[in-house]
């Protein structure tokens, strides 16, 4: 099976950027999402993003033309996933919301054609089960940010077929993206070892071992992470990791993925990191300074 066409689900953060990197790579790209508004400040961040590698002199400009041209917004998935090969559902992290999009894509999607979902966590094999393809359902998870991060994590469903898991790490080597086949567990690899760590953070600050300066600036330094848990869990958004560690917890039932109390307050409060403007840190548009919340100073 050949794959040429391809359409994201999804305009958000995530979807804008693995269809700039599809386009990027030469495939016909339709980027799907019912809010007009949203595909419009898609198609602007991936412009933004392709004038970034432009300067850098990573892309030509005939490239940025190419790559642009390649992308075609629709707000109708029934259009937008009528002739692809494979379909990249790209929403938000939410149970429920993945399994009613499956469900639309198993019936306007080709028979032929390879689901793949972007979940950082959510089970393929349920999602999977909500279709009557089951072996042709995948987890294809990219990193963010999308056009910068070289891993792709490859979750392979409890029906999921070898010959659509081989394809698809092939498909990914060839968007200059590293693969990782991995089945399907609560949180797969990445974040059933990230949240974890970010969650033991977080209860650092809420007991009061040390403030969010000194936790990131110990991971930082002592262990040569490029971003401290506190900075990272911001720019995940809170509220994701929340959603994560709850389905850890769920789907493990063990104590050591509760979410810190100290979360689900700042979750509740809408203090969701650099989407609202503040987490552990203060956010500011066009700053570069990092500024501790002063709920933690």
């Amino acid at each position: 099976m050949e794959i040429k066409n391809v359409a994201v689900i999804g305009a958000g953060t995530m979807g804008n950027g693995i269809a700039h990197v599809f386009a990027q790579s030469g495939f016909n790209v339709k980027l799907v999402d019912v809010n007009a508004a949203q595909l419009e400040r898609a198609l602007q961040t991936i412009t933004k993003n392709l004038d970034r590698q432009l300067a850098k002199q990573t892309i030509t400009e005939e490239k940025k033309n190419t790559t642009l041209a390649l992308i075609e917004p629709i707000s109708d998935i029934a259009t937008g996933v009528s002739a692809c090969e494979l379909v990249v559902e790209a929403a938000t992290e939410n149970v429920q919301l993945k399994l009613d999009i499956f469900r639309k894509l198993d019936e306007f999607a080709a028979p032929d054609a390879i689901l793949a979902t972007n979940t950082s966590s959510i089970s393929i094999t349920k999602i999977a089960a909500v279709t009557k393809r089951p072996s042709q359902v995948i987890g294809m998870h990219f990193m963010n940010p999308v056009p910068v991060m070289k891993l792709v994590e490859i979750i392979n469903g409890y029906a999921t077929s070898k010959n659509v898991s081989d394809l698809v790490a092939a498909l990914s080597v060839k968007l200059g993206k590293i693969p990782c086949i991995v089945n399907d567990y609560p949180g797969f690899i990445a974040n059933r070892i990230l949240m974890p760590m970010i969650n033991e953070a977080i209860y650092t600050l809420y007991e009061g071992v040390a403030d969010v300066n000194a936790i990131d600036t110990v991971m930082k330094l002592g262990m040569a992470h490029p971003m401290g848990p506190l900075q990272l869990a911001d720019f995940i958004g809170l509220d994701v990791c929340y959603s994560i560690l709850n389905v850890l917890h769920d789907g493990f039932g063990n104590p050591k993925y509760a979410p810190c109390p100290l979360l689900t307050n700042m979750v509740t409060a809408g203090y969701l990191g650099v989407k609202s403007g503040e987490g552990f840190y203060k956010y500011t548009a066009g700053s570069k300074d990092l500024t501790v919340s002063s709920r933690f100073q």
